[in-house]
This record gives structure tokens, sequence and C-alpha cells, in this order.
């Protein structure tokens, strides 16, 4: 079979190759090093994947984390993951996450009590943890998912051995600030060190990659990074179910944390404002700090016998509310991607949500939602008027809008990029972000 390296010759060339024993071992070096560069591109990897926050807690970076792994065992990779303990009890353990078997060194932890659940590993023991994790993994690569604690005992650790590391920044200190028990006053310097301190460990990595070109810039300007990589999340939209069937309820939808920058609040003081008649409901699902908060200002509203709270739910029932959902509203201010939106395209929902950070990347006002001014009670009021009132023809456009425009963010691509990162490959980002056809609506 033809090399592809040796396709450019012209027929005049690959004759006069033939005829001396010099040519025909330049045509053998051409021949191993296409043969090599295909074998490196088939060949499994070990991965080691370090992450501050990962499964059983619930939230973005650790939903990427456990898919991203998942996704690569299917390909053939043999992948560990790097994590603090959730209880008392660390070590090395078989775990299956999304259906895959990885190896999870579950490494002691402290609970960090200004928050609800969140532990960690206390920092002056990452390097020590990271250097026995990866003598005895002997990872091809080390992709961290922040530069907070293992992964910053992992960069520096992979650093000294030679191993090359990929990053992937889900990181706003803004949102763990509020989390922290800094006055408000020291907030905005805490911040300003906190970006500082991530760019001195983003700068021992191969490359740095965050979900979103908004996000990429946002990172860049925050620090003195440069070529900093736009690679989606990724989603297996096939998991997801869409109801094309009329319409017989307003049901709005949230899924994600109960956290400040969520701004929840906004939510439930637009849904109070809208019209009776619409007959609409709200389901909230997801946990978090602001659950009681949030409870007592829906009964303040006098809207909480049409607000379900239903806390964190197993992803058969997330589904089943996506799919019955008429629209899906996400008010947060601090989205770098966000998976839940994803999803909820997926499964066909309008989008309402708030005009900030990644969230426009994922929206297209008039074609599957619209976008409201953060904050912006009657702004958002009217946006989630606008779908629930909808007649049924408009109403489908909007669900086909939203499956067509998550097509670009499905996972398999995402997979694909960060294998050929591993493999130190040079990549272009995929396009996330497409027109639709105007024929098509």
């Amino acid at each position: 079979m033809e090399s592809s390296n040796s396709r450019n010759i012209t027929p005049k060339h690959s004759t006069r190759l033939k005829q001396t024993p010099q040519a025909r071992g330049i045509t053998q070096i051409l021949t191993d090093a296409s043969t090599k560069t295909n074998a490196d591109r088939t060949k499994s990897l070990r991965v080691l994947i370090g992450a501050d926050t990962f499964a059983p807690n619930v939230n973005g970076a650790a939903t990427f984390t456990s898919r991203l792994a998942a996704g690569l065992v299917e390909r053939g990779h043999e992948v560990h993951v790097e994590a603090p303990a959730f209880d008392r009890h660390h070590g090395t353990f078989p775990e299956v996450h999304e259906g895959a078997n990885l190896i999870v060194h579950r490494v002691y932890s402290w609970r960090w009590f200004p928050h609800e659940w969140l532990r960690f590993v206390l920092p002056w023991r990452s390097q020590a943890h990271a250097a026995r994790i990866l003598d005895q993994v002997k990872p091809d690569v080390v992709h961290i998912q922040s530069h907070i604690v293992i992964g910053r005992g992992l960069a520096r650790q992979a650093k000294k051995r030679n191993i090359r590391v990929i990053a992937t920044n889900h990181f706003m200190p803004e949102n763990l600030i509020q989390h922290t028990l800094l006055p408000k006053f020291l907030r905005k310097t805490a911040i300003e060190i906190a970006w500082k301190d991530a760019a001195h460990t983003y700068h021992l990595c191969e490359a740095v990659t965050t979900p979103t070109k908004k996000g990429a810039e946002f990172l860049e300007a925050a620090t003195d990074l440069r070529g900093v990589h736009a690679i989606s999340c990724g989603i297996n939209a096939s998991e997801y179910t869409a109801d094309f069937s009329p319409k017989t309820r307003n049901r709005i939808l949230f899924v994600g944390r109960l956290a400040e920058e969520k701004q929840l609040d906004v939510l439930l003081h637009a849904f109070a404002k809208l019209d009776k008649t619409l007959n609409a409901e709200l389901q909230i699902v997801g946990d978090g700090e602001l659950k009681h908060q949030l409870f007592k200002l829906a009964v303040e509203l006098g809207i909480a016998d049409r607000v379900e709270f239903s806390g964190y739910v197993a992803d058969s029932e997330v589904k089943d509310a996506y799919t019955q959902a008429t629209v899906f509203a996400i008010p947060s201010i601090a989205e770098l991607q966000s998976i839940a939106t994803l999803e909820a395209m997926s499964s066909g929902l309008p989008i309402v949500a708030a005009d900030a950070m990644a969230l426009p990347h994922l929206v297209h006002p008039g074609d599957n939602g619209y976008l409201f001014e953060p904050g912006n009670v009657d702004d958002l009021a009217q946006a989630l008027t606008k779908v629930l009132e909808a007649p049924q023809e408009e109403l489908t456009r909007l669900k086909r809008n939203s499956m067509r425009l998550v097509v670009p963010h499905d996972i398999q691509r995402t997979l694909s990029t960060f294998e050929r990162l591993y493999r130190g490959e040079s990549v272009v980002d995929p396009v996330t972000e497409i027109e639709l056809d105007e024929k098509a609506n």
C-alpha cells in the first residue's frame, strides 16, 4: 500500500528512486516514518488525569472528567485518575464511571467547611502524592483539570520526569472566592493572586485548553498565557431524547448547582412575574448551599406550590426532566461552557440564557432561544414568555435548531482532539459555532 509520504512523488522521480541503493534507502526511510506515525496514532496510551473535583461530586468539571475518562477507555486507552478521597478512605481503587472501568487514586483529603461538600488535598502534600502516583503509573501523558492542588503537584512532578502535561481550565476564582472566609474588600486582590498562581502552573504544560473560545479569551486576558485552545467539553447527543408531540403544559427547567453565581434568585423573581394564565411550572434539579434560601424565597414570592426543588436525582431522571420540559432557563453569569445547556439542547429544548460568559456561544437569539441581560428580572420574564406563548410550529422550530446547534459539540470530536494533544501533535480547535441554514428553519 502506498505510504502517505510517497504520494507527492511524481512517476519520474519514483522510477529514479528505484534505480539506486541510496534512493531505495530514502524510500524505505519515508515508508518507515509513515508506518511509525500511523502506529503512534493508533497506539493506546496510559493517561493520568488529575482532578480537584471528581465523582461523586456533581458539577461541570467533575462531569467532564468522568466523560473524558470513559471516552478514552472506550477508545482503548488505560486511564488513571488522581482525585481527593470523598471520605476518610483513601488509596487506589477500581471504580466504574459512565460505564467505564477506571483506576482511581483517592488521595487523603480534608473537608472545606465553608462549602457544603468540597474536599481538598493539603497543598504541601500535593507534590509528594503526585511523585508517588507518577512513579507507580508511569503515564504517557498527564491531563490536569485545574491548577489548584492536585494539578499543581502533578504538573511539577511530571515536568521533572519529562512527561507531557496537558491542562484544561474549568476554574474561575470569582466562583470559588465566595466559599472562603475572606472579607469582600480583599476578594479582588485574592482573585488577581489566584490568576497569577494559575499562570505559573499552566506555563509548565505543553498545551492549555478551556471549553469555549470565550473562556480561552478570558483566561488569556486574566493571565499572560497565549495560544489557549478552545475545546468543547462535548456531549453524546444520542443519549438524550427530544419530545416533539404537542405540548400539554408549560414547564421551565433548570439543572445545576444551587450556588450564588447561578443567580437562581433572578429566575425565581422572573417566574413570579409570569402571567398566571400561562399555568407555568418551574423545576429546579440540583442541590447546593443556597437550597434553603431559595426555598424560602419561593415561599415569600407565593410560588412555592408551582416550584419543584428536585435535589440531586439519578441520570435517568435528569434526562426525563429534559424531555418533559418546555424550555431550559440558565441565568448563570459564570459559565465557561455549561454541560447542562448542552444536555438541554441535545434534548431539543429552547434555551433562555443570561448574555454572559460562554452562554452566547450556545444560544442564537431567535433561532434556538433568547438571551437576556444578566440579573434583569423583567428581561428574563419576557424571554420566557416568548417561548411559553409560542405556537407549536414556532416551538418545534426552536427545538430543532437547538439540536442542530449542538451537533458540532459531539464528544467524539473532543476525544480525538485531546488524543492529538496527548501525542504532541498540532491541533486546530474544533469549530463549534455554526450558522443555521435559513431554509432548514
